[in-house]
């Protein structure tokens, strides 16, 4: 009978002082991914993951996410993309309702790149940087190569899911310029850069 009511109560201990739960695991969809960057989506929230470099430890991942409001998406890809056409003299600085994100251009081997630097919490102590990347690798993290750019508009699907957690997760509306962006004095710069500038 004393092992009996041992054992009861070495299951109920277990079962009542356990310290492992089960959570639901959020679906994101891979948009695009190069090396340790990448792009996904859940319903209209997007998701750019990176490995930051500017810590010791290289097992450090980082987030940052946006609506796709007034297709913000198509609109961060373009203004990447016009960057490597016609390189901004200073960086470009987009604030998002919790982080400020700059983009870092720099010719690397002669070959334009750029950067993702990322103030956390609009702190300018607690900075994450991303890899460089290149044109090729801007197009293979929007989904330009593999044709899942198409997926912007479309509402969260479930199809070819993958499960993801991100050490920072931030939420935002739409990716605001925070300054004026020095450009050059080319017209068809001025006339592209107007767009982006408050």
């Amino acid at each position: 009978m004393k092992k009996i009511i041992l054992l009861l109560t070495c299951m109920f201990g277990i079962s009542v002082f356990s310290q492992i739960k089960v959570l639901k695991n959020e679906t994101l969809v891979e948009i695009g991914k190069d090396n340790s960057v990448g792009l996904y989506k859940k319903d209209d929230k997007f998701t750019i993951n990176y490995q930051d470099l500017n810590t010791a430890n290289l097992n450090t991942f980082r987030s940052f996410s946006f609506q796709n409001m007034n297709k913000d998406v198509e609109g961060l890809y373009k203004m990447i993309t016009d960057g490597f056409i016609d390189s901004p003299e200073g960086n470009i600085v987009l604030e998002l309702p919790n982080d400020i994100i700059e983009l870092h251009y720099e010719k690397n081997y002669g070959q334009p790149t750029v950067q993702f630097i990322q103030y956390i919490n609009k702190n300018k102590k607690y900075v994450g940087k991303s890899q460089f990347l290149n044109k090729k690798q801007v197009d293979k993290v929007f989904g330009r190569t593999n044709g899942k750019s198409s997926l912007y508009d479309r509402p969260g699907m479930k199809t070819n899911a993958t499960q993801t957690t991100a050490a920072t997760t931030n939420t935002m509306s739409t990716a605001i310029p925070l300054n004026d962006t020095p450009t050059k004095t080319a017209t068809s710069s001025s006339q592209k850069n107007k767009k982006y500038k408050k």
